[in-house]
């Protein structure tokens, strides 16, 4: 397939990758620098497409950029594609590179964002200006939202501007957005995971109090053995297998694609022949409860009077309530759980014309390829624009090497994007805007 037959000029694939090199040279890690440059930038791109962009900041230098560009039938609902414009924090002395510098090496580009989430960012920049320079328009309208504090749960990002800016996306019914849409290398066949659905968020603190004293004391009542013990059999607790429909449809696939049959109680075996996605994919099939941090005391031969520990929790569609039942069993009465932050989980159907836009898109590119279902183990600002009532996916494709760990570039060391994934992407997206 030629860049043409996906409706692009010859610029678009070269492009893209200095789109998202300039975008990963602005360093926009939350939460120790802001987005405030990066959604300039962004602005300044869609302008020069002949677009009306809004900046708009929910706190001083937390920045999201909106504009809609408008279809041929603007009475048909729209379509919303969403990424995000903040990256985790990055160490250069634990990097090959500098993780800011964009630089290209072994045909991939490097740096941080480079596949979270400045990748599709850039795609979708690409696909606009091409398409303004051919004087080429959407069959719908679609909204284009770049979004500040996703890294963070968008509180100053996507769900500020659903909260004070729903006008924004007034129409949109369906969205597209990161972590789907990449091939998965299975016994020499490429599945192209589409997310259907993913996990809801509870990032939760548990605080022990005992009695303080002096370190050399013997005492049988202390904040830092009970928190260390409570963080313990959580961090140790493996909870039970639970498919939602977005799992079960990806299990299947999978398994046919490994020519064995398919045994729901015994998934991880058939798992284990997937190679390092096994991880990603393992956690989106039951609830995960992972501690971060630990906090306590503040000299050393000071026995504190309180401790506490930050656990990332994710639990799946449906089943919230099972979840925290099941938590509060393993931590146990004597040591209080606080809520610090929780979201939705969302999930939806493999089904529609967004679906088979979609799938007709990827399968154009990669006649090989095969799109599946599949529910995302974290969580992104769907969540948010969910409670508008917009459906949302996560794609933002990729035809990847059977040798990249993909799932270890997500606020891994060394994040890259392979030169061809993203020029594959860009012909992708271009197919699907125009069918969708």
């Amino acid at each position: 397939m030629t860049v043409a037959d996906a409706g692009l000029t010859a610029q678009a694939e070269d492009e893209v990758v200095e789109l998202c090199r300039d975008l990963i040279r602005i360093d926009s890690t939350n939460p120790t620098k802001n987005e405030r440059g990066a959604a300039e930038w962004t602005a300044e791109r869609l302008t020069d497409a002949g677009l009306q962009p809004q900046l708009l900041e929910s706190a001083p230098g937390r920045a999201s950029v909106v504009a809609r560009w408008a279809g041929e039938d603007s009475n048909r609902p729209a379509l919303l594609v969403h990424g995000h414009l903040d990256v985790v924090p990055a160490d250069p002395s634990d990097w090959q590179v500098d993780p800011f510098a964009g630089e290209i090496r072994d045909d991939c580009l490097w740096g941080r964002g480079a596949v979270d989430m400045k990748d599709m960012d850039a795609m979708t920049l690409a696909v606009v200006a091409d398409w303004s320079r051919q004087g080429r328009r959407p069959s719908r309208d679609v909204v284009l939202a770049f979004l500040a504090d996703e890294e963070a749960g968008g509180m100053f990002g996507a769900r500020w501007l659903v909260d004070n800016k729903p006008e924004l996306f007034e129409g949109c019914t369906e969205a597209i957005s990161e972590v789907g849409g990449f091939s998965i290398n299975v016994a020499g066949q490429r599945l192209y995971a589409i997310q259907t659905a993913e996990k809801g968020m509870a990032w939760l603190k548990l605080v022990a109090s005992g009695r303080a004293g002096h370190g050399s004391m013997l005492n049988d009542d202390n904040a830092v053995t009970a928190v260390a013990e409570a963080t313990a059999r959580l961090g140790r607790h493996k909870f039970p297998v639970e498919l939602t429909p977005s799992a079960d449809a990806f299990l299947r696939e999978m398994c046919a694609a490994l020519a064995i049959e398919f045994d729901a109680d015994d998934v991880e075996a058939a798992l284990a022949k997937i190679g390092p996605l096994a991880r990603m994919v393992g956690a989106s099939l039951r609830h995960t409860a992972n501690p971060t941090m630990l906090e306590a005391g503040y000299k050393h031969n000071v026995i504190p009077q309180r401790a506490s520990a930050a656990i990332d929790c994710r639990f799946l569609p449906g089943g919230e309530e099972r979840f925290l039942e099941e938590l509060s069993r393993v931590v146990g009465p004597d040591v209080a759980i606080e809520m610090v932050h929780k979201d939705i989980a969302v999930e939806t159907t493999f089904d529609g014309d967004i679906v088979e836009a979609m799938k007709s898109a990827i399968v154009a590119e990669d006649p090989d390829g095969r799109p599946v279902p599949y529910c995302m183990s974290g969580g992104t600002d769907a969540k948010h624009f969910a409670r508008l009532d917009i459906r949302c996916f996560g794609f933002s494709p990729l035809r990847l090497p059977a040798e990249l760990d993909f799932g270890g570039m997500f606020h891994g060391v060394d994040e890259r994007v392979p030169l061809d994934g993203l020029r594959f992407g860009t012909r992708v997206l271009s197919r699907f805007i125009a069918s969708a």
